[in-house]
């Protein structure tokens, strides 16, 4: 089966492993990419965004949850983050990172929920305008913009300097001060119409029992994941330890379905999509698959 994720360290915990399964071919690519690459069949399965999931649904091509696995944060996120140069009740125009349409979301229904504000959004390549070799030169400000939202890890390896930008939200805080919920940015999710085929829907489960395995053997050691990983990706090892040692969720309990909920019902109240929309799971408790080796 092709399995399409993001290549960022908070993956780690989801994919490491796989790309030596059989079972399993992995496919890299940014996260507002995904669920057009599970659309369209080029991945069975992806590791896409919870609007992604949101917006399918008004198309003819709907995909479903799978709760397997997740990228999420039970308070501070670090790397979804909103810098603003003028106070944040003063903000008028945000330019998004192209990189996540969930965090562009939660971006907008915090700042109207919370600050009562409605700015335009600019898609904006932060890779472009923020790259780690210029990450920490205050002089370098050419073109800035008055407020930037920035997803991943060049959240860490490529911040613009807080001298520019001294008014900073963390979005997974603000969701946790807003709802007292853990929020859920991304989960594995397959096309829907898949799981209409019982040898399809049967590949499908069997691989979702396999993602959720290599999560929780990969939960078992974080501190390899860290040593494997941070230098590749840039991070300082403390840093990245506490990262998805201790702020990131990556398993998908009740509390997260009831946030992955919430959210979408509050993204319809404030106009952020045309209707409520229902989260639906697949049910993994009709199959068992064999656990993988690691690597």
């Amino acid at each position: 089966m092709n399995i399409a994720a993001v290549s960022y360290l908070n993956t780690a915990p989801l994919i490491q492993g796989l790309a030596a399964l059989q079972e399993t071919t992995l496919l890299r690519a940014v996260p507002s990419k995904i669920a057009e690459m599970v659309q369209s069949g080029e991945a069975d399965i992806g590791l896409a965004s919870i609007i992604d999931y949101a917006q399918s649904q008004y198309s003819p091509t709907p995909l479903t949850l799978i709760p397997a696995g997740m990228i999420g944060c039970d308070g501070p996120t670090l790397t979804v983050r909103l810098f603003s140069s003028v106070p944040i009740n003063e903000i008028s125009t945000v330019h998004a990172d192209t990189d996540s349409h969930t965090s562009v979301a939660l971006c907008k229904l915090i700042l109207k929920e919370v600050h009562n504000i409605t700015p335009d959004f600019i898609d904006y390549d932060t890779r472009e305008h923020f790259p780690p070799n210029n990450a920490d030169d205050p002089t370098d400000s050419n073109s800035e913009p008055q407020t930037l939202l920035m997803i991943g890890d060049k959240v860490v390896t490529a911040s613009p300097p807080a001298v520019r930008y001294p008014h900073q939200i963390d979005l997974g805080q603000a969701w946790h001060d807003l709802t007292n919920l853990s929020f859920v940015y991304a989960t594995w999710m397959c096309k829907s119409s898949d799981l209409s085929d019982p040898e399809s829907k049967a590949n499908i489960i069997a691989t979702a029992h396999i993602l959720e395995r290599t999560m929780l053997k990969n939960q078992t050691r974080i501190d390899w994941l860290v040593a494997t990983h941070a230098k590749r990706t840039g991070w300082p090892t403390d840093l990245a330890q506490d990262y998805i040692g201790n702020l990131l969720r990556f398993k998908v309990d009740d509390r997260a379905k009831e946030s992955v909920a919430t959210f979408l019902t509050k993204l319809a109240d404030h106009d952020l999509l045309p209707e409520p929309v229902e989260p639906t799971w697949l049910n993994l408790a009709t199959q068992e698959a064999p656990a993988p080796a690691f690597t």
